[in-house]
């Protein structure tokens, strides 16, 4: 089966789905404003600009969720996707999912957002398989804590490897779309590199090396 795999946010989202989670939070005054939104933005930055500290970032991003029980946490995810996801999904976006589903290509969300975030979001594009960071959880609640690889730079090509090793599967005549940099360890693998939307460095190295750059939003 040839794999076509999606970024999320920035990618098949016209935003970012992690920091809008926490919009979605200080709007709802479920954290401190300020705090938090300065801390949250400080974070974006640093992803922006590839310095970003996984580990420290989703213990603050996790926090929130170690608060609350997974019913209140559910009930939070379906007011938030109406709020701020839907909008976000274009129908581009959709179109391209679409386009390898017809062609029987398996197809995968792989993304540095941790699940909770980002399993609706995927099911929503109608995608199954969705690799991303995930919270480690202790008697039912999550904690400030990383399961497993973060799927994030190099962990995503760690986490893709494991996830094949388990199916069988390989990477031939594969598809990676992506609007990040940070991304660029599992672009160089895949057969069928794209860039979407992508950030100014993204941009230069598919022009360098004769990636196809497409739109969208």
């Amino acid at each position: 089966m040839t794999l076509a795999l999606f970024d999320l946010d920035n990618t098949l989202l016209s935003g970012d789905s992690d920091y809008e989670w926490g919009q979605f939070l200080v709007r709802k005054g479920l954290v401190d404003p300020e705090t938090y939104a300065a801390e949250n933005q400080r974070f974006y930055g640093q992803y922006q600009q590839g310095t970003l500290d996984i580990l420290e970032y989703s213990a603050f991003a996790f926090k929130p969720l170690s608060e609350r029980s997974m019913a209140e946490l559910a009930a939070l995810h379906r007011d938030f996707m109406q709020e701020s996801i839907l909008p976000i999904m274009s129908d581009a976006a959709h179109q391209l999912v679409e386009e390898h589903r017809r062609q029987d290509h398996t197809l995968v969300v792989i993304t540095a957002t941790n699940s909770f975030i980002t399993r609706p979001i995927a099911a929503a594009f109608g995608i199954s398989n969705l690799l991303a960071t995930e919270p480690k959880v202790v008697d039912g609640r999550y904690t400030r804590e990383v399961a497993g690889i973060p799927c994030f730079q190099h962990g995503k090509v760690s986490r893709l490897q494991d996830w094949l090793q388990n199916r069988h599967e390989t990477l031939a005549g594969s598809f990676f779309y992506s609007d990040s940099h940070n991304d660029l360890p599992l672009l160089e693998m895949v057969e069928n590199p794209v860039a979407v939307d992508p950030d100014t460095v993204l941009h230069s190295v598919a022009q360098e090396r004769g990636w196809p750059v497409i739109s969208l939003r």
